[in-house]
């Protein structure tokens, strides 16, 4: 409301500020004609009064109207009626003044010169209105667009967010029954480590990014979560280059990468398997590479959807714009996933 306010303040302080240069330069033009100062100074006042109300009015018509295509005409009808009842006020107010005989002569003959006056006068405060709320109005649009599509974009972010957790979490539900009842402090470690990994999930904020050493720390709870599950089959290597501690990146990205990792690494193995993540800085990203043992031949990703890395890619989209964000190779039964985050 105050910004409102503001602009409709400013607004008037352009109308008087427009009335008086109009008015002055009415009567130096008046003045030239040789009528004294006080004739052509009162001439311009009572003339620039009912001028300046027709552009008020023109204005504040077009402030909540807009007409469309095709529909022009009504408003030049609006510059021209509006013109013709400036010019029949200022023809049946100045008389009343008594400004002379040459005066009323010269009011007389100017009539039609002071109704196409009015008129372009009109004219140019209905164009230059029309332009003005028609580009506020665009970017009222774009605005309200703009946060519609924030919305949209929070809300699938949030719902990415959401499908990453449930499998996890039945999966460490059914690892801490199976524990319960043969390793009960094993069973009630698992629990406090889920609750400070859940804890710390619902803490992020997608549109905040967390220095990579808060991401790393985040991870461990989870590959410690995990090792209690598949035991000395898990084997983790995290090599981070010292300079890249402080890189940011969106928050809660690298655990469903290592999960995946996880479960086609281990699912349909029974020997030990180590999951690699490596870190680096490079060229103005932050590249994060996660290499985990893969046999096509054993594998069974119908266990799975790859929900993982697509939910990774769009969620990489959504905040940054770009595809280029994700890669897969395949190389000698070693699967790797490198995820670039452009650092600022």
């Amino acid at each position: 409301m105050s910004a409102q306010y503001t602009l409709y303040s400013r607004l008037g302080i352009v109308f008087a500020i427009g009335g008086l240069a109009w008015a002055a330069l009415q009567t130096y033009i008046l003045h030239s004609f040789g009528f004294e100062w006080y004739v052509a100074g009162m001439d311009s006042a009572v003339s620039v009064v009912p001028l300046a109300a027709s552009c008020w009015l023109i204005d504040n018509n077009l402030r909540y109207y807009q007409p469309g295509k095709g529909s022009y005409i009504n408003l030049l009808i609006w510059c021209v009626v509006l013109a013709c009842l400036s010019t029949l006020a200022i023809r049946w107010t100045l008389p009343f003044l008594n400004l002379g005989q040459a005066h009323r002569v010269f009011l007389l003959q100017s009539l039609t010169l002071r109704f196409f006056t009015s008129f372009l006068a009109i004219g140019w405060m209905a164009m230059i209105s029309l332009i003005w709320y028609v580009q506020q109005d665009q970017k009222e649009n774009e605005k309200r667009k703009a946060e519609a599509e924030q919305l949209a974009r929070d809300a699938e972010l949030y719902n990415l967010r959401q499908q990453l957790q449930p499998h996890f979490l039945f999966n460490s539900l059914n690892s801490i029954n199976a524990l319960i009842g043969f390793k009960p402090d094993e069973a009630r470690k698992m629990i406090h480590q889920l609750s400070d990994f859940l804890r710390g999930t619902l803490k992020k904020d997608d549109q905040k990014q967390v220095p990579l050493s808060e991401e790393l720390q985040h991870l461990n709870l989870y590959l410690d979560i995990e090792k209690v599950r598949f035991g000395h089959r898990l084997q983790t290597e995290i090599s981070c280059d010292d300079h890249c501690h402080e890189a940011m990146l969106p928050p809660l990205l690298l655990q469903p990468i290592v999960e995946n990792a996880i479960k086609f690494g281990l699912y349909d193995t029974t020997g030990e398997v180590t999951i690699s993540i490596r870190a680096e800085i490079e060229d103005k990203y932050l590249v994060v590479m996660v290499q985990n043992p893969y046999d096509p031949q054993t594998a069974r990703p119908q266990h799975g959807t790859g929900f993982g890395i697509r939910g990774i890619q769009r969620r990489l989209y959504l905040l940054f714009a770009r595809n280029d964000l994700v890669e897969t190779y395949l190389n000698d039964d070693i699967f790797t996933i490198m995820i670039k985050i452009p650092q600022a």
